[in-house]
């Protein structure tokens, strides 16, 4: 069944419309539903119900709650990826992946080595396109809440910002090339429920010398196995391991 989310917080007692014209679109136009078929719908208090199509046009589709589902598909920790900007495909492909793997929220970032480079004018509509893919990927893979991004344009707005995080990770290059293998595994143990962590990653080039310095005693820096990762694959390791020990291992 089609899940759709809302940004409303659920009440069994009252009727809802839904108004996003996109939802509007797929419901009518792609899934083809009639009056009386259901729908999944996500309220913004996390709230998961079936519910029933009572009305529809072209301004909205007016649905009543029937049945609520009682499911958790968030990860126990809110991981924020912090990344450097990289090729348009390769970067939407991360966005989609790590949605379905469970990040919280996304921070696309300009950094030394970035190929890609983003101006002013461009930022919003890059934005835009970016949050119809997260909230699609969200959508079918059954998550409570839609992740948010957001643009820096350099690593020093993140560095202004490294307090609100309980953990801040960096995954180097060089450690990996180092046999550095301990770290990570030991740092997610320490995790506990609610917890904030970031996790910052270079573009295709890596990260260089300043950057990592920048964060000098107050990140932990962690190598990702012996293998060395593609920029839009290494955030995907991370979030599979982060949910392996805390999703299925407690």
């Amino acid at each position: 069944m089609q899940r759709y989310f809302l940004n409303q917080n659920a009440d069994d007692h009252q009727r809802f419309f839904i108004t996003n014209k996109d939802d509007i679109h797929h419901i009518k136009n792609v899934m083809r539903h009639q009056i009386d078929d259901y729908i999944i719908i996500t309220f913004e208090d996390k709230q998961v119900y079936e519910c029933k199509i009572i009305d529809m046009n072209d301004n909205g589709v007016e649905i009543i709650l029937e049945n609520k589902i009682d499911i958790d598909t968030e990860l126990p920790q809110e991981v924020t990826i912090c990344s450097g900007l990289i090729k348009a495909d390769k970067y939407e492909w991360l966005l989609q992946k790590a949605t379905e793997l469970g990040a919280s929220q996304f921070i696309a970032t300009a950094m030394q080595r970035s190929v890609v480079k983003l101006n002013n004018n461009k930022v919003a509509k890059k934005l835009d396109r970016w949050e119809k893919i997260i909230k699609e990927a969200a959508e079918q893979s059954y998550r409570l809440t839609i992740p948010k991004i957001n643009y820096a344009s350099n690593l020093k707005e993140i560095y202004g910002s490294i307090e609100e995080y309980d953990y801040v990770l960096i995954a180097y290059e060089n450690a990996a090339k180092d046999g550095e293998n301990i770290n990570f595994k030991s740092i997610i143990k320490q995790f506990s429920y609610g917890d904030r962590i970031l996790v910052i990653f270079g573009p295709e080039g890596g990260l260089t010398e300043e950057e990592i310095s920048l964060f000098d005693n107050k990140a932990n820096q962690i190598g990702l196995g012996p293998r060395i990762l593609r920029a839009e694959t290494a955030p995907l390791y991370v979030l599979s391991a982060i949910s392996y020990e805390k999703d299925l291992l407690e």
